[in-house]
């Protein structure tokens, strides 16, 4: 076995307050499906981001978090803060309240001064975690009406200096290390308590570990990783299972219910308010199965470029997500926006007549447009004058029940901004609220009965070294206390036809419901 180490460099980068920067250390291992690998280091905190099909730019990396060493939960501007203990485990350190809690986030990974090695995938360790759709309340005045049942946290990260990164491309796979990582952000922590703020300590200059000392910690757990991916068994041709129709799903809003907020929200559009709005409905149903068997069978009929299954511990989310929110690679900044639908045929020429339908549909088609408009001013709030732009206009992708209109924006961060600042300029997603996206989203606290939550909100990485990667939690299950949620919605334009968009939500729901028939 071959530890690949790179020295630990003597420059200031990336906005880290330090003169020492770290690489990660890393061995290159034999391929295996990532979902076969995780199923041998499944707990609670892990975390599995899969891209399943899609472009180089979207679809050739995944990753599995493993063993984290820090939790960071938000609810309600009540922070709680957990840390690796002495005997294994995750135990609470902090608590506190806190308006701007991202902050807190934010110093905890810029206390590690790692320096991103391009030889790796992106992401080499970080934050890996879910923000809620109701995260926006901290970035916006909004009213707070409707009802929380599940009580999902706000907002919920795990820190990682251990994962396996798989490049589907190259068909490599590496186990990642990230020295003194877990040092650092304890020293953080621990000035919160005295009250010394969020400023980044010294690494590891505490207890006198020299930067040979952290290297040789971190080359111990590479070999235990590494040992452990080679008892994984590799995936083999896995068949998606038959129907059995055995769940009764719960319809939490009738048929009616959901059109006349159609109708609402039709009578906002000619009032002026708004021009479009998403609106959604939630469906549940008991499940007796474990959430990653969930996981093993939606991925099979619903492969998507942001798929993730993500542990929480009291809670699950396991996604098929098509549709990014936001990147930040090297300080371009893309957002991919899906707007526009048609259900899949039934045979090839059946799908090019509907993509052709959807692409030509002067409804579809400036819905796309406007939503286009929006993320490129949301970009234009944190990127520099003149290199926002679309680098891919209105080109359709295939999924598994639908066919989709996706666009990209991007644009170059401005100096002094980063991955949060780009998060609170974009949060959340034009396509799922609507335009203009304030007023969108009093509305849609007016008109939906219950709290987002997790749909609608974000999952993935934010890493040490500056970059992140964020979906949109669509065509996502959340299971709680043995119930599987699902949530959907539709695009609402002055000339929707209420029915037709009731059934354009189930379209998007269909999938999900499909697995859980599958069971």
């Amino acid at each position: 076995m071959t530890i690949k180490i790179r020295q630990a460099d003597k420059t200031r980068t990336g906005g880290f307050q330090h003169e020492t920067t770290l690489f990660p250390l890393y061995v290159e291992l034999p391929y295996k499906s990532p979902a076969a690998v995780y199923e041998r280091f499944r707990a609670a905190g892990t975390m599995l981001l899969e891209s399943l099909k899609g472009s180089e730019t979207i679809g050739r990396y995944s990753f599995i978090a493993v063993d984290p060493f820090a939790e960071f939960k938000v609810k309600d501007s009540a922070v709680e803060v957990r840390c690796a203990g002495t005997g294994g485990g995750l135990e609470s350190c902090l608590n506190l309240t806190d308006k701007r809690p991202l902050s807190r986030l934010r110093g905890l990974l810029h206390s590690y001064p790692q320096k991103k090695d391009p030889a790796l995938p992106p992401f080499q360790g970080g934050a890996v975690g879910l923000m809620s759709y109701d995260f926006v309340h901290y970035f916006e005045k909004l009213p707070k009406t409707a009802r929380d049942d599940l009580h999902i946290p706000d907002a919920h990260f795990f820190l990682f200096d251990r994962l396996f990164a798989f490049d589907r491309k190259e068909r490599k796979a590496y186990a990642v290390v990230c020295p003194g990582a877990r040092r650092t952000a304890l020293e953080v922590v621990e000035g919160w308590r005295e009250g010394a703020g969020a400023a980044a300590p010294g690494l590891g200059v505490t207890d006198g570990c020299s930067y040979a000392g952290l290297y040789d910690e971190a080359g111990d757990s590479l070999c235990r990783m590494v040992e452990e991916y080679g008892r994984a068994r590799d995936e083999g041709d896995a068949v998606i299972p038959a129907r059995h129709g055995r769940a009764e799903i719960v319809y939490e809003m009738t048929k009616q219910d959901y059109m006349d907020m159609v109708v609402r929200a039709k009578e906002y559009i000619r009032a002026g308010d708004i021009f479009q709005a998403n609106l959604s409905q939630r469906l549940s149903a008991r499940i007796d199965t474990p959430p990653w068997t969930l996981y093993s069978v939606l991925r099979l009929i619903n492969p998507s470029p942001f798929s993730a299954f993500a542990d929480f511990g009291g809670y699950q989310i396991v996604s098929s997500s098509p549709e990014r929110l936001i990147r930040l690679k090297d300080g371009i900044a893309e957002t991919r926006p899906i707007a526009g639908t048609r259900p899949r045929g039934t045979t090839a020429v059946e799908d090019e007549r509907l993509r052709a339908d959807l692409l030509l549909n002067e409804k579809e088609r400036a819905e796309h447009i406007m939503l286009i408009d929006l993320e490129r001013n949301d970009l234009g709030r944190v990127c520099g004058y003149g290199t926002v732009r679309v680098d891919e206009l209105m080109i359709t992708e295939d999924y598994s029940h639908v066919i989709h209109i996706v666009s990209n924006v991007r644009g170059v961060l401005s100096p002094g901004r980063d991955a949060f600042s780009l998060l609170r300029a974009t949060f959340p997603g034009g396509t799922i609220t609507g335009v203009p996206k304030v007023r969108c989203m009093e509305i849609i606290d007016e008109l939906e009965p219950v709290v987002r939550g997790p749909y609608t909100g974000s999952l993935g990485y934010v890493a040490f070294n500056g970059d992140m990667d964020m979906n949109i939690v669509i065509r996502t299950f959340v299971i709680k206390d043995g119930r599987a949620y699902v949530q959907a919605g539709a695009g609402i334009v002055a000339d929707s036809v209420p029915e037709s968009e009731y059934y354009e939500s189930l379209k998007k729901a269909e999938a999900l419901l499909s697995t859980i028939e599958r069971l």
